[in-house]
C-alpha cells in the first residue's frame, strides 16, 4: 500500500443514519426497550469509544395527518383553506421522538442534523394525498385547481426549522425537500423531475435567506440510485441558477451503486440512504457472501468514497424492530442485536472525522482495497479491506 498525502480529493462531512418513520420512538421505548438498553443503542450509534461514532443524523419532516402506524405527522395537518390562507401550524415538541434523539445525538458531538421531507402535505399536491406520489402544485407540467403551493411549502419548511430552533434549541444544518422522487410509493412520497426540483429551488432558496435561515444548507435530490441521480442532475442543471442553490447533491444506492463521480459544481455529494432491505437479519462479517454482511458494506463505503468522491455516507436505519437488514441494530422488545455492518461503518466513522480530506492511496494487490484520509488535526487514517 502506498499513500500520497499531496494528492488530495474530497472533504469528508461524515457518516450517519436515519431514524425516520418513528424509528426514533422505537429506540425511545415505544415497544418496550428499557432505559438501560436505550442508552446502549445510543452508545452503539454515536459513541466514538463504544460504537460507530456517527456524526450525521437524517430526520424526517412529516406530511401525514397523524402518527397512526409509523406515519410522520405534519406540522400543518389541516388545509388552511388555500395557498394564501394563514397557516395553522401545530408543534408537539416530540416529532415522533426525533427531538429527543437529536438532543441525545448532539450530546455525543453529532454536528450535522439533516431534516428531509418525504412529501409535502397532501393538500399541496396534485393527487391530494401525501402518499402515492403526486407533485407539488405549481411546478412545471402541473395544474391544480387550488393554485400554486410552492411558496406555501417553502414557508412550511421554514416553520419546521423555526420550531426546532426556537422551541427546542436545535439548529438544523441541512434541509431537503425530496426523497426518491423517481418513484411512486404507497407511503409518504412525492415525485419530481430535475426540472421541477429546479422550479421549487427558485422559491425555497430566497425564502430561507429572507427568513433568517440562509446558513441552512440545501440538499437535493435523493434519487433511488446513482444512475437515476445522474438523470435528475442533468435536468436540474438546465434550470438557470438552480444548481447554485445547493450545498449537497444527494442520491441513494438502491437501484444502482455509486460508481462514478457526479458531474456537478456542487461541492459535496452524499449517499444518503441505502440498506439490504430484502435479506433476512444477518449479523455476520463474512460468511456466505450475502448482501447484508459486514464486509459487503465495508466495500460499499470504500468504493463510494474512492470511486464517487462521496463526502457523506448514510445507512437507512440505525436501529429498528425488523426481520431484515434494513437497520444496523435490531430491536425486539427489550433486546437488541448488533450487526457486523455497524462495525464496518465504525472503521470509517470512528477515525475519519468531519473536515478530513481524502488523499491518494493505492494497493498493489487487486483484492486489497484501500483508502486514506488526513484529519483536521493532521493525523492520517488508512482503511484497508482485505477481500482475500
Amino acid at each position: 500500500v502506498t499513500v500520497d498525502t499531496q494528492t488530495r480529493y474530497q472533504v469528508i462531512d461524515g457518516f450517519g443514519i436515519s431514524q425516520a418513520f418513528q424509528r426514533s420512538a422505537q429506540i425511545h421505548g415505544k415497544f418496550g426497550l428499557s432505559t438501560q438498553n436505550q442508552q446502549q443503542v445510543l452508545d452503539y450509534l454515536f459513541s466514538n469509544e463504544i460504537g460507530a461514532g456517527f456524526t450525521i443524523l437524517r430526520n424526517g419532516i412529516g406530511s401525514s395527518t397523524s402518527y397512526v402506524e409509523d406515519f410522520m405527522k405534519s406540522i400543518e395537518p389541516i388545509n388552511p383553506g388555500g395557498q394564501n390562507a394563514t397557516p395553522k401550524y401545530e408543534w408537539d415538541g416530540d416529532d415522533g421522538s426525533q427531538v429527543w434523539l437529536t438532543k441525545e445525538a448532539m450530546k455525543y458531538g453529532v454536528g450535522i442534523v439533516y431534516a428531509n421531507a418525504w412529501s409535502a402535505p397532501g393538500y399541496m399536491k396534485t393527487n391530494g394525498n401525501d402518499s402515492n406520489g403526486g407533485y407539488i402544485c405549481g411546478v412545471s407540467s402541473t395544474s391544480c385547481e387550488s393554485g400554486d403551493w410552492r411558496q406555501a411549502f417553502a414557508n412550511y419548511l421554514v416553520r419546521y426549522l423555526r420550531f426546532y430552533q426556537e422551541r427546542e434549541g436545535i439548529e438544523i444544518t441541512h434541509l431537503g425537500f425530496l426523497n426518491e422522487p423517481d418513484l411512486n410509493q404507497t407511503y409518504a412520497s412525492m415525485q419530481s423531475s430535475g426540472f421541477q426540483a429546479g422550479d421549487f429551488l427558485k422559491v425555497l432558496s430566497p425564502t430561507l435567506k429572507s427568513s433568517g435561515f440562509g446558513n441552512v444548507k440545501i440538499v437535493c435530490c435523493e434519487a433511488t440510485g446513482w444512475n437515476d441521480g445522474e438523470d435528475i442532475l442533468a435536468e436540474l442543471q438546465s434550470v438557470p441558477g438552480a444548481e447554485n442553490t445547493l450545498s449537497v447533491y444527494s442520491a441513494h444506492g438502491y437501484s444502482s451503486n455509486p460508481s462514478l463521480p457526479f458531474k456537478t459544481s456542487v461541492s459535496r455529494v452524499w449517499q444518503t440512504e441505502w440498506a439490504d432491505l430484502d435479506g433476512r437479519w444477518n449479523t455476520a462479517w463474512d460468511n456466505l457472501g450475502k448482501a447484508g454482511e459486514g464486509i459487503a458494506w465495508a466495500n460499499k463505503i470504500q468504493q463510494g468514497l474512492t470511486l464517487s468522491n462521496i463526502s457523506g455516507f448514510l445507512y437507512w436505519q440505525g436501529a429498528e424492530t425488523t426481520s431484515t437488514n434494513s437497520a444496523l441494530i435490531r430491536l425486539s422488545n427489550d433486546t437488541l442485536s448488533v450487526s457486523a455492518r455497524l462495525w464496518a461503518f465504525a472503521q470509517f466513522s470512528r477515525f475519519v472525522k468531519p473536515g478530513a480530506v481524502r488523499v491518494k492511496a493505492e494497493s498493489s494487490i487487486g483484492y486489497v482495497r484501500v483508502s486514506a484520509f488526513e484529519n483536521v488535526d493532521g493525523k492520517h487514517v488508512v482503511n484497508v479491506v482485505n477481500n482475500g
